[in-house]
């Protein structure tokens, strides 16, 4: 397999779908509407919608009208994130993607409307898988009504208090001091595991898994976003804001403790293997097989960017 022609070709078709959903720019409102797009359409590696739609394709997933809304909906709901992580009130970091960041081309106020925006709009996109479904079979379309709320549910506990939003709320309130690797996991778990667990469990549940093989693909998942981060904090003293395409030393800047901090480089390389493996050796025990998920998941631990 060519993974790097794959893997283009596929954000291709990602960015294509995230197109479809986006909002004009148009209105009163409309330099809101401009500040979403500047950050939703600013690139990256789409990993979320890319995990997604491949665990959908790993458990057979068919109707693939009904996942697009929500490989729209994901990015959004990651990028909202990062709008306001760059916040002066956050990381005041001024780039991202390689290139400005939100407040700093639109200022602190629209930023933060603008990742308000991203998120409600995500809902608002993800509900429309509703009007993807229709089966001829009455017991087959009440099927895909469930899955697709189902989705929802999980889209939103993981992107809210007990996902996403609270492992940020703990990560703030220990800005400026020393925490253990326990309260660490915690807050890397759900400020970053937690949507890479609703992309994958998402793409699952449309696909039709079984509640066995959803606990599952939550637990790969989960590992796979710890050992994202993990990677992410090794990055961040490692590599250069040229590779990275953000500044680099943020953490030791904002006074976070990091894995590196707790224990060194090569000791939280270590981590991000072992964790890793345990990932690996979970994905080879489900019955279905899907070679492109598998390397995603090792290039998304071993990156080095």
């Amino acid at each position: 397999m060519n993974f790097d022609g794959e893997q283009k070709q596929r954000v291709s078709t990602i960015e294509d779908i995230i197109k479809k959903f986006i909002p004009p720019i148009e209105g009163y409102q409309k330099t809101v509407i401009e500040a979403m797009n500047y950050s939703l359409m600013a690139g990256g590696k789409r990993l979320r919608p890319m995990l997604m739609e491949e665990t959908f394709r790993l458990f057979g997933g068919s109707n693939w009208a009904v996942l697009e809304p929500f490989l729209a909906a994901i990015e959004m709901i990651h990028t909202y994130s990062l709008v306001h992580d760059d916040l002066p009130a956050m990381d005041d970091d001024e780039y991202r993607r390689g290139r400005k960041t939100t407040h700093i081309v639109y200022g602190e106020a629209m930023a933060i409307l603008a990742g308000d925006g991203l998120l409600n709009y995500a809902f608002e996109t993800a509900v429309k898988a509703f009007k993807m479904i229709g089966s001829e079979q009455a017991n087959e379309e009440l099927a895909d009504y469930k899955r697709v709320a189902r989705a929802i549910d999980i889209l939103s506990m993981k992107s809210g208090i007990y996902g996403m939003l609270g492992g940020q709320v703990v990560d703030v309130e220990e800005y400026n001091g020393y925490i253990d690797r326990k309260r660490l996991d915690f807050i890397y778990q759900l400020k970053t595991g937690a949507l890479i667990e609703a992309a994958m469990m998402i793409g699952a549940i449309l696909a039709g898994a079984t509640d066995e093989e959803l606990d599952t693909i939550e637990e790969i998942a989960g590992d796979v976003g710890l050992a994202f981060q993990i990677k992410d904090d090794i990055l961040d003293v490692t590599s250069s804001a040229e590779v990275l395409g953000k500044p680099i030393h943020s953490d030791e800047k904002n006074e976070k403790t990091t894995y590196v901090t707790l224990m060194d480089v090569d000791n939280a390389d270590d981590e991000v293997v072992r964790i890793s493996e345990r990932a690996i050796k979970a994905y080879e025990a489900l019955p279905y097989k899907n070679e492109y998920l598998k390397i995603l998941i090792n290039k998304l631990i071993t990156r080095e960017y």
